[in-house]
């Protein structure tokens, strides 16, 4: 006689594997809560749960406001801030500079991030209309006027947001472009 679960030599029986459930062993379970419905995404994106859209931007546009009077950029003139230890290219940064060609009526700032660099460029009061450039993986530009966040656009390249950055200093620092906008608020 053999030792083994079948007794005759032959193989056990599969139910005798300690590997296999059986299901005789089993319990049931009460059934668990139900968990209230989270936000649409929210297993994707968790940071998103909790987020503060008001709060971000007020801390977003506070930012954009201590890092021009940081570099404090005379008028028609750039300022500079390092916000990462590795640097963006020096060339790249003047290449840049070059192409927007900043107007006598605005003062911008190159912020440094390492692998991208942001441009805030305002006018006078230093703050009042704050136009912010994007340049890395995915430009993006935004633009506020008075602390409220006014528009916003994404680009598929370098090059097309800073011919839109040009326009854009027109359209929102210009002495024409804020009597225009003014004349517009004024209407609504």
């Amino acid at each position: 006689m053999s030792d083994e679960p079948g007794g005759d030599g032959s193989p056990p029986a599969v139910k005798d594997r300690w590997w296999v459930e059986t299901g005789e062993k089993r319990r049931e379970r009460p059934a668990p809560a139900p968990v209230p419905a989270a936000p649409v995404g929210s297993k994707f994106y968790r940071s998103g749960i909790g987020f503060n859209q008001e709060t971000a931007r007020s801390r977003l546009t506070d930012l954009n406001l201590k890092l021009l009077m940081q570099a404090n950029p005379p008028e028609g003139g750039w300022g500079y801030v390092q916000l990462a230890e590795t640097t963006y290219p020096e060339r790249d940064r003047e290449r840049i500079k070059e192409q927007i060609g900043l107007p006598a009526y605005a003062r911008g700032v190159v912020v440094d991030c390492g692998r991208s660099v942001r441009l805030l460029i305002t006018g006078s009061p230093i703050g009042q209309r704050i136009l912010d450039l994007t340049l890395g993986d995915n430009p993006s530009f935004d633009c506020w006027i008075d602390g409220e966040w006014v528009r916003e656009q994404l680009f598929r390249d370098s090059r097309g947001a800073l011919g839109a950055l040009r326009r854009y200093m027109s359209e929102y620092l210009s002495p024409e472009g804020i009597a225009s906008w003014e004349a517009l608020r004024a209407q609504v």
